[in-house]
């Protein structure tokens, strides 16, 4: 069942003075026990304020073509999405605790995974990273403020850079369940989360049942080819396919797709 919002604009342009002040005043209320005041933000994220499930809310993002691609054959992604689509990704992790991306993502992107682009805290960076790849001098562990997660296979011996915290985890076939990674941030104080990528992380976190919601932003291009946003096993039929209820809206030309995973969601914290 598909449900369709009325379908508000997000101006392409985010750094007027009106912008970033509606900006900052939802931030205070989101953060805050009151009421939203009805607006295209409170459309938005209200949503993610509280899980139905438990006292955590897992968000997982991507921004793909229309025909479903996420980078080239080459992995060349930079940009998919315009300046709407990268502001309300930066939105989203102002407004939650830790951003996780994969190993794989990390190498390949560099990221930095702040908000730049808005006003708001930095949330922590965690980086899934089972063989501990990554490289110590990586962005992603550059000291701003914010805690900064490495997540290993438990006997995995590497030295982290100052202030990076190691959290060492079982792992099966080279990979680190996605509930017991959810664990260890809930007990580090960390609830609000969002699985930014990759795909291949997105795609294991959906179909561990892991995920409160999918922010899915569809930019107007073609690609052809490239890769797959997500990577699911292969159905045989029809009604095994994972039927979602959605919520749209506009964010400049791109559609932002706000998939209600609260159905398939396992408990993961008291």
């Amino acid at each position: 069942m598909v449900s369709l919002t009325p379908q508000f604009h997000i101006q392409d342009e985010q750094t007027s003075s009106e912008a970033l002040g509606q900006w900052a005043s939802f931030t205070k209320e989101f953060f805050s026990l009151d009421s939203l005041v009805a607006s295209p933000l409170q459309a938005l994220f209200e949503p993610l304020r509280t899980s139905h499930v438990d006292t955590m809310m897992v968000v997982g993002q991507l921004g793909q073509t229309m025909d479903g691609r996420i980078a080239t054959v080459t992995g060349q992604s930079k940009y998919i999405n315009g300046r709407p689509g990268l502001t309300h990704l930066h939105q989203l992790r102002a407004l939650l605790d830790a951003v996780v991306v994969g190993v794989g993502t990390a190498i390949a992107d560099d990221p930095q995974l702040n908000v730049r682009l808005v006003s708001g805290k930095n949330p922590a960076r965690v980086v899934i990273d089972p063989k501990g790849k990554l490289n110590p001098h990586a962005r992603v562990w550059l000291e701003d403020g914010a805690r900064r997660l490495w997540v290993v296979s438990e006997g995995i011996e590497i030295t982290a850079p100052a202030g990076v915290e190691m959290v060492d985890l079982p792992a099966l076939d080279g990979r680190i369940a996605p509930q017991d990674i959810l664990k260890c941030l809930h007990q580090r104080g960390l609830n609000r989360v969002l699985i930014e990528g990759g795909a291949e992380t997105v795609s294991r976190f959906l179909q561990a049942g892991c995920l409160d919601r999918l922010h899915l932003i569809v930019a107007p291009i073609l690609m052809g080819s490239g890769r797959a946003s997500l990577n699911l096993p292969a159905i045989e039929h029809m009604d095994q396919a994972l039927r979602l209820n959605v919520l749209t809206h506009l964010l400049g030309n791109e559609i932002l797709f706000d998939c209600d995973l609260t159905a398939q969601r396992i408990k993961i914290s008291a």
